[in-house]
């Protein structure tokens, strides 16, 4: 749920590319499947890996790679680190139903944001228990999941470097970086 104390700019990004291009530049699979391992959320969410299909053979059926960035500049200084996800929530929010309009009228692959689905709320996801996906309509994998640096996408593609806390609390600015694949 948003905070409506926390207030903020936002500057939007926009790039097409070749989808083959996009994989030749900007995949590195072996080494982000690696990171996802690490991650809780590995097998316990749908969006997240291993997947029980071949992403590379899925992503090669489209041509364009439109790669959506969005810079959250929270008005206050020194946030600490728990708002991140109350400061990029409605973001979010906003960027998903928009991607999935996008897809709905393109017959596109559109790509979320990394780390915990906000559609079960607190509830765990249903993958732990092998039960089938409460919102096989709505979730969507990232594109760090499918193997994609994003640092190298924001900086090259954007000319904005991602900034990582270095502290307890939220940098400069936050970058969000998802996609639809047409």
């Amino acid at each position: 749920m948003a905070d409506s104390s926390l207030t903020y700019t936002t500057r939007r990004f926009e790039v097409s590319l070749p989808v083959s291009e996009y994989l030749e530049r900007y995949r590195r699979a072996d080494y982000f499947l690696q990171l996802c391992k690490q991650c809780g959320n590995y097998a316990r969410r749908y969006g997240c890996p291993p997947f029980d299909y071949d992403v590379v053979a899925l992503m090669q059926r489209y041509t364009t790679a439109t790669i959506i960035g969005v810079q959250i500049v929270p008005d206050v200084k020194q946030l600490p680190l728990n708002l991140a996800q109350r400061l990029m929530a409605p973001v979010i929010c906003q960027l998903s139903a928009e991607l999935l309009e996008r897809e709905r009228l393109t017959d596109g692959l559109s790509f979320g944001f990394a780390g915990g689905c906000m559609l079960c709320g607190d509830t765990a996801c249903a993958r732990i228990t092998g039960e089938p996906c409460r919102h096989p309509d709505k979730v969507r994998s990232s594109l760090e999941s499918y193997g994609f640096d994003l640092a190298k996408t924001s900086k090259e593609l954007f000319n904005t470097p991602i900034l990582w806390s270095t502290d307890s609390h939220i940098p400069d600015y936050l970058m969000l970086i998802c996609g639809i694949f047409n």
